[in-house]
């Protein structure tokens, strides 16, 4: 072996490793994936707790370039991990990663768009690292639909308190803090109105039909996923209809026989 192909020989086990760990189903993998998603959830709390932590700028500074090093370094090995770079840069979900780092390694440039890293929440959830790992009893089911509905609203909340503090802070005596940001959208989005904090002007009343809007179409996602007949996820083979009722024997939209596997769920 030359030189030259060691290091590619190297790589490759490098990448076959990182592949096993991301994806495999070993003990290992498993325990090595939970300590990414417990370190994902703290880099989750450091976000939403970033507000709060403004005012000391050292810790705050200190804190955000070493929660830049661990999102940097998990793209990576996911990037490794994946058989397609390439591909892997289509999903849009590595986009949003991928920004959320930006805002992190230039916060002086970036902070008032920081309200945007909550963002990572909703990719977390919507991920099959996520669902293979803490999940997998639960995927392809409604727990897991429940929970993505409810990530879904609670991304919105945060997303909407974050951009109403640093559109309205300091502009307007109503919004003193970042309590208030998150007052004033749930009330919003509930739809309750006070009328105690009113956000002013035509941009305001535009920032609170679109809160309003959004919130009750993700309320009544929620209600729809809580309320509607439990059904499993089994594609019938000929017709290709993926969901049907737990006990089904024939598929309703053409008659196939089905054999949906009962695994005590």
């Amino acid at each position: 072996m030359t030189a030259s192909e060691r290091p590619a020989g190297g790589g490759l086990r490098i990448r076959a490793r990182l592949r096993a760990l991301y994806h495999g189903t070993s003990r290992t993998a498993v325990r090595f994936r939970l300590a990414v998603l417990v370190v994902d959830l703290a880099i989750i709390a450091f976000f939403i707790a970033a507000p709060l932590l403004r005012g000391d700028r050292l810790v705050f500074y200190v804190i955000d370039y070493v929660v830049a090093a661990l999102l940097g370094a998990d793209l990576l090995a996911r990037a490794l991990a994946y058989s397609d770079i390439k591909d892997w840069l289509k999903r849009p979900i590595v986009w949003v990663d991928l920004f959320i780092l930006a805002t992190l390694l230039f916060p002086a440039w970036l902070f008032n768009l920081g309200f945007l890293r909550v963002i990572r929440l909703w990719t977390l959830v919507n991920s099959e690292f996520f669902w293979r790992t803490v999940g997998r009893r639960y995927d392809d089911t409604r727990v897991e639909d429940t929970a993505k509905a409810v990530t879904a609203l609670v991304t919105f909340v945060f997303v909407a308190t974050g951009f109403v503090y640093t559109s309205f802070m300091g502009r307007y005596d109503g919004i003193s803090g970042w309590v208030d940001a998150l007052y004033f959208t749930v009330t919003s989005l509930t739809t309750t109105g006070y009328g105690d904090i009113l956000l002013p002007g035509v941009w305001g009343r535009i920032v609170s039909i679109v809160i309003m809007l959004v919130g009750v179409t993700l309320f009544v996602r929620l209600g729809q996923t809580l309320l509607r007949p439990h059904k499993v996820r089994y594609p019938c083979d000929q017709c290709g209809l993926f969901l049907h009722d737990p006990d089904a024997v024939h598929c309703k939209a053409c008659g196939n026989l089905l054999c949906i596997p009962d695994d005590g769920r």
